[in-house]
């Protein structure tokens, strides 16, 4: 199937298409070893940056085998921490889309940010997975994806750079090809979530109620306020154990709200 790439996204404000290449997929203890940020502009104009970084540990064999990235290739590259500022100055005031992203690229890159000592905002920000959307609509991968949207092959998959641009036509792609679809970045945004996240991998999330709840475990569905009230060694325990800081910070605004009330 081919479309014709001549649809604009509806932008209110910047966007921004990321991926990241790591050293594996474990959001805590794994670190980014390549990242390209593509922003586009309302009007129309886009500026794309890619760095590679030296995640200071060893880069597994498995996941050179996919991204094809060594540690010989990066021993000279700067460390996150040396180019954390100008990514989050980069970012700031944007939307972020990608693929897979909301369950990936977007809790790692704010467990990077954290860890340079910057935090990162989700508020007043929407975030667009294009995978959830081609997953409730199709049920594919990226390359099949990039292929059924955009009837082209995808060369240089698994290259952050090739996979963000990709991901950016097919999201235009998946717009001329869904009708039902707005073009609108935060209705888009709301499709592309499962549930209302108050974190950034859904540990804990927004019952119908707009009550913070825990998503996950014994406590499941159970409000995190109520949980601590109970149980105040719960707190504790996930705080010592691993959660992502990102999660662990909303826990202890939580905590801290709880204390002052």
């Amino acid at each position: 199937m081919l479309f014709i790439d001549h649809m604009k996204l509806n932008l209110k404000k910047p966007i921004i298409f990321i991926d990241l290449e790591t050293t594996g997929t474990n959001i805590i203890t794994d670190r980014i070893v390549e990242i390209s940020l593509l922003k586009i502009f309302p009007d129309g104009n886009e500026v794309i940056k890619t760095y590679r970084v030296n995640p200071t540990i060893p880069i597994p064999k498995t996941a050179s085998d996919i991204h094809g990235i060594t540690d010989e290739d990066i021993k000279s590259a700067p460390q996150f921490m040396e180019i954390a500022k100008t990514i989050s100055q980069f970012i700031e005031g944007c939307d972020i889309a990608g693929y897979n992203s909301n369950m990936f690229d977007i809790p790692l890159l704010a467990e990077e940010l954290l860890r340079a000592g910057i935090d990162f905002d989700k508020k007043n920000r929407n975030f667009i997975d294009v995978q959830v959307i081609f997953h409730k609509m199709e049920q594919r991968t990226l390359f099949a994806a990039y292929k059924f949207y955009c009837g082209k092959e995808l060369f240089g998959a698994h290259g952050a750079e090739a996979d963000t641009k990709a991901t950016y036509e097919v999201l235009k792609s998946q717009l001329e090809c869904y009708k039902s679809l707005d073009n609108d970045v935060k209705r888009l945004s709301e499709f592309s979530s499962y549930n209302e996240n108050v974190d950034l991998v859904g540990r804990i999330i927004l019952n119908d109620k707009g009550v913070e709840v825990f998503n996950f475990g014994k406590h499941k569905g159970v409000p995190v306020e109520e949980v601590f009230k109970k149980e105040p060694g719960y707190y504790s325990w996930m705080m010592k154990n691993e959660f992502p800081l990102y999660t662990k910070n909303i826990l202890t605004q939580i905590k801290l709200r709880e204390i002052s009330t």
